[in-house]
């Protein structure tokens, strides 16, 4: 049987886009002779949806659009992810279709709830070994725990979280020796080298429960601060039969593999380990499809970026860059350009020309297209329309440095980003001085310094705010994941933006990228912000002010802050940690370092709250709307600290 899987890159509720890439997964399915079809997870509706699915109307319209798919499955059978709500209870289940038929409706057993998922809000859990029945205008479907029938080939379902439980418990346990073919359609959150987790997972579970296994993942960023890498994975018997490239930015990608059944295939031995992951490689992907979809399902038209020359809007300019690029070598110029909605038939037309390939023959996959370089008229292309898409601004004041004007102004000149530079010292000076007036006092660097920082980061938000409203544009912001652990931000300052790119990363790794950004993704114009130390410019320049002077070393701050919210341990069992694996540092300066970081973190919950939306980059992030919450006004650790 000839098996496949479609990566469809979704809208929460976009009905007219979202059956558009259901029906050409299934229009290139059927072209290519595929018999059975694997949809990602809530496909019809997006997964995205949050509180709407605990509305009645929602699952209704799903299931009312449900029957527009029907007869575009002659001759094939798909699964099609959509929620479905009996008696109050919403399910989400996986709908199997056949010769525009409704076979039934395959029901999640295990909802995932961990990390950035929140699923038993929106969703029960269909109980095993039970069904119950779908009724839709005088006709009724089977629904719940089901195994279906396809040319001879029994599947039965896990979908997403269910494949992520221990082989006792899961549903595959129950399918052993009653199918031939475990079917999981998912929505699976990208996050670095996850998809070394999930290669496993499958090819242990076809190995394991002696089937063939088919995966199939969402792909790109659906609703805001999820990306899905689109993954597609086939496995029999512990045996790889088919791995899609990951993180495309195709709108569909449909990979297909032909299973025979009919012969037995040992069990692998062993998995077969993939290559070490290239974490740099991975995020930049990443952040570039995120970057793209964000754009487009938002309905902008490009990005503008207070540029300071440092590392972290270094970063952000850079991302916007390989999106174009990524992207246009993927899928081709004029394709690209069509779907960011940024420009005209005319721009296309002229920019793109008229020898552009068509997207099939333009694509070397994702990873190899991140590998290639350019060559000169395609660098030129690449430019221009990184030009049309960002827009950036050097904001100075006598606090600011060359080093950082000549960072941003060589990075912007050589991606193409527009690039204008204004001063701001005559507002600050007039802000400075009606609060002098208001007060009856002079404002001092000894008696007011955070005050007198912050007014300058705070007084670049409405030019560069003022910017991106007139060009229709996402204003980016700029925080790294360090930053916001901290509060080592200026909030309606250096926080304001539309979209926080990198707010999922830490400052390490910022550092760290933009050095093999430079060289191994050719940017020389990253060269002056890799010889800098990281700093916020904000104190006169004999104060020689830098971040980890005014914190702590960003390696021992992640540490921490990891030690605390990935780990769970306490103020107490993370100085014990450190401790131990920091021999060189002395403890009270160590404890001096933890009591900072606890104080800062608790103290500045509010800023959090309150940043642009982040992607999720990383295996855990700070955002209290998807991984971390914590209390705005708590005791602040004062008796944990106490005790150290």
């Amino acid at each position: 049987m000839r098996l496949a899987g479609a990566a469809l890159n979704q809208i929460p509720f976009d009905w007219q886009h979202n059956l558009r890439t259901i029906k050409e997964a299934l229009d290139q399915a059927k072209a290519a002779g595929v018999e059975l079809l694997c949809l990602p997870e809530l496909c019809l509706t997006g997964y995205g949806c949050e509180d709407l699915f605990l509305s009645d109307w929602l699952s209704l319209e799903a299931l009312e659009y449900l029957q527009q798919i029907r007869p575009w499955t002659e001759g094939i059978a798909v699964c099609v992810g959509l929620p479905v709500r009996l008696e109050g209870r919403t399910y989400n289940t996986a709908a199997v279709l056949r010769d525009g038929e409704i076979l039934g409706f395959a029901a999640k057993q295990f909802l995932a709830n961990d990390g950035v998922h929140y699923e038993p809000r929106f969703f029960n859990s269909w109980r095993a070994g039970e069904t119950g029945t779908v009724s839709w205008e005088g006709q009724q479907w089977p629904i719940g725990d089901i195994v279906f029938e396809h040319k001879g080939v029994r599947f039965g379902f896990e979908i997403c979280e269910d494949a992520w439980r221990p082989d006792n418990e899961r549903p595959a346990c129950r399918l052993k020796g009653r199918v031939d073919l475990i079917v999981n359609p998912s929505a699976s959150h990208f996050a670095m080298s996850k998809t070394d987790v999930r290669y496993n997972l499958v090819l242990n579970a076809s190995r394991n429960f002696d089937c063939t296994y088919l995966y199939a993942n969402l792909l790109g960023n659906e609703a805001g601060r999820m990306i899905y890498d689109g993954e597609i994975l086939v496995a029999r018997n512990g045996h790889l039969l088919m791995r899609n490239q990951l993180l495309s930015f195709k709108e569909v990608d449909m990979e297909c593999v032909d299973v025979d059944f009919s012969t037995p295939l040992e069990p692998a031995e062993s998995i077969t380990p993939l290559p070490e992951p290239d974490e740099y490689r991975e995020l930049n992907q990443a952040l570039s499809l995120a970057l793209f979809d964000y754009m487009r399902k938002a309905r902008t038209r490009g990005f503008v970026l207070s540029l300071s020359g440092g590392a972290d809007s270094c970063m952000c300019a850079v991302g916007v860059a390989e999106m174009v690029r990524l992207g246009t070598q993927e899928i081709g110029t004029a394709e690209f350009m069509r779907r960011s909605g940024c420009f005209t038939a005319d721009d296309i037309a002229r920019i793109a020309g008229p020898a552009e390939p068509q997207p099939d023959q333009a694509a070397p996959g994702p990873k190899d297209a991140s590998h290639s370089r350019p060559d000169a008229e395609q660098q030129r292309r690449q430019q221009e329309i990184t030009g049309h898409l960002l827009t950036c601004a050097y904001q100075g004041t006598v606090n600011s440095s060359d080093d950082t004007f000549n960072s941003a102004k060589e990075l912007a000149d050589s991606i193409g980003a527009v690039f204008y530079n204004w001063g701001i010292d005559e507002e600050v000076t007039g802000y400075v001085g009606k609060i002098e007036h208001a007060l009856g006092r002079e404002l001092t660097w000894k008696t007011d310094d955070l005050a007198l920082q912050n007014i300058q980061a705070r007084v670049r938000a409405p030019a560069i705010w003022l910017l991106a409203n007139v060009q229709n544009a996402l204003l980016i912001t700029t925080s790294n994941r360090s930053e916001a652990s901290v509060g080592y931000c200026t909030m309606d300052g250096d926080t304001a933006g539309s979209i926080s790119p990198i707010a999922g990363v830490d400052k390490d790794f910022v550092k760290k990228w933009l050095r093999w950004a430079e060289t191994e993704l050719n940017y020389p114009g990253l060269r002056h912000v890799n010889a800098l130390q990281p700093t916020a410019e904000l104190r006169p320049q004999e104060d020689k002010q830098t971040d980890e002077r005014d914190l702590m070393p960003y390696i021992l701050l992640n540490r921490i802050e990891r030690l605390a919210f990935y780990n769970r341990l306490s103020p107490q069992q993370v100085y014990a940690t450190l401790l131990q694996e920091e021999k060189d540092t002395d403890p009270e300066q160590l404890k001096t370092y933890v009591k900072r970081f606890y104080s800062l973190w608790s103290r500045n919950q509010w800023k959090r709250e309150r940043f642009a939306p982040a992607f999720h980059l990383d295996d855990y992030n700070v955002d209290p709307r998807s991984w971390l919450r914590f209390p705005i006004l708590s005791g602040g650790f004062t008796q944990e600290l106490n005790s150290l």
